[in-house]
Order: structure tokens, then sequence, then C-alpha cells
């Protein structure tokens, strides 16, 4: 079967690697994957579609074609509505960090505080605050983005991704930052080690992958000094550089897998 695989313009250089062996996992199965950036006006006819792009209306739009896409265009609005996918997660009965949106500085409960653009990632459009002025300037700067503030929550900059294939964990890490930074991304100079859910854990995302029906997403819980944690982000589409650091292993052979599956699944409908 002839695929699309679709990144932001932006991202096909710095993933070519992944790609590269994306593309090589997909011949296991007799797949092809065509790269597109998502720029693009016209997309060529394709019997499926892997979405990697931070872009849900063109998602939406694809999505229209009827053939399987991987994730379905829900999740990607979701995972990039940061205030989307907190509400779902409470929802669901799970503990989240205190979120609540704000419009201007007064709406700041307390401090410090974290503040955050509803569609930003990797570390970026977010900030701790222990002051209202400087606040403030976060506001006027992102003043045509919605804004969430989260309290701050301390974790010594640490927190857990999980990797999740349809409702099946193939993989966790945990996160630390680098010194002086709240953050913990692994592409900000944070440090990356392998981590290994409890029972109660895995149950939580679990519950979340099947909420959203996903495919293939990262889940983000702030894991607190007393070992409880707290949902903070789902991320669609999700990097793999720290999976990869800490288990060696080709998380494009099980996407694949998984994909050829789903794709059986279909003709066999």
């Amino acid at each position: 079967m002839n695929g699309l695989l679709i990144y932001e313009y932006k991202e096909i250089e710095r993933n070519q690697s992944f790609i590269d062996r994306l593309i090589q996992a997909a011949k296991t199965h007799g797949h092809s994957l065509t790269v597109i950036d998502d720029n693009q006006t016209e997309f060529p006819d394709c019997d499926f579609i892997f979405f990697r792009a931070r872009n849900p209306e063109l998602s939406k739009k694809l999505e229209q074609r009827g053939v399987p896409m991987f994730n379905r265009s829900e999740v990607n609005v979701i995972a990039n509505d940061k205030w989307k996918a907190i509400q779902l997660v409470q929802m669901l009965g799970i503990a989240t960090v205190p979120t609540y949106k704000i419009n201007d500085v007064q709406d700041i409960r307390d401090y410090p505080v974290v503040l955050k653009t509803t569609g930003g990632h990797g570390g970026m459009q977010v900030e701790r605050f222990t002051k209202a002025q400087d606040a403030d300037v976060f506001l006027n700067d992102f003043s045509s983005q919605t804004i969430i503030a989260q309290a701050y929550v301390e974790t010594n900059a640490t927190d857990v991704r999980v990797f999740m294939l349809g409702s099946e964990v193939i993989g966790a890490v945990k996160r630390i930052g680098a010194p002086n930074s709240f953050k913990s991304n692994f592409t900000l100079g944070g440090t990356v080690e392998k981590y290994e859910l409890s029972t109660t854990q895995e149950a939580d995302v679990i519950k979340i992958a099947k909420a959203i029906k996903s495919d293939y997403v990262g889940i983000d819980f702030l894991l607190l000094p007393d070992g409880r944690w707290l949902f903070n982000e789902l991320e669609d589409p999700v990097g793999a550089r720290s999976y990869y650091q800490t288990t060696q292993s080709d998380i494009a052979i099980p996407i694949m897998n998984y994909m050829d599956e789903q794709l059986k699944k279909y003709i066999e409908r």
C-alpha cells in the first residue's frame, strides 16, 4: 500500500534519520511512504496517511478522503491545544496540573505561575513568572493567542513521557531539565533515563489513549518528589529521540508493525 508521510517543512531535515527508518520499516511490510511537507496545496492519492505535522486544519481536510490516517484528526486537534487536553484528562478523573485560562495579568491567581500558549511545543512559548510585571510582558507578546496559567509545581524539573501505540505502552522516559531550568525538555539540554511505570500510572495512560483513540502519541506527566504524577500535556506528533537514547531501539519498527496490523484490519472490513 502507498502512504503519505506528512511533516512540517522545517521538520523534515531535522527528522531525516527517523524518516529514513520509517520508510525502511514500511518496506518490510510491502508498503511505501512518500514524504510531503504540509505547505503543499495538492496531495497525491494514497492508501493511508501518517500525519506528523502540527496542523489540525490540514489533518481534518485529509481525513475526509476516507483512507486510514494515523493519528486521526481529533487527536491532532486535542494534542495541539493544551487547554482541550487538560479538560479531557480532567473529565477522565486523572489528576492534572492545576490550570486555568487567562485574558490579562489580573486573572493570575498566585505566583509563581507558569504561563503557556495553548499551541506552543518543545518548551517554547512557556515561561515561569514570580511577579505580575514580567507576566504582563509575556501576555503582551502573545496577545493574539490563547494563554493558560498553571500553578507552579516543584518537580526539580522532572517529568515522564510515555510513548503509546494504540492502547499499549511501548516505553517511558524520565526527563530531567538542564541546571537552572524548570523545563525538562531533552532538546533543551535536559537528560533522560528509562522509566518503569507503576500499575496505576499505566492504567492512567491507557485510559487516555483509549479515550482519544490514538495511534502513536506521547503523554507527559510532571513527576512529583513523592512519586505521584500530574498530567501536563499530550504530544502529537511526538519526538522519539529520548526513546532511542534510553533503549537503543528503533521505534520505527513497532510503529510500522502497528500500522500494518491496522491496515490489514481496514482491508478486512
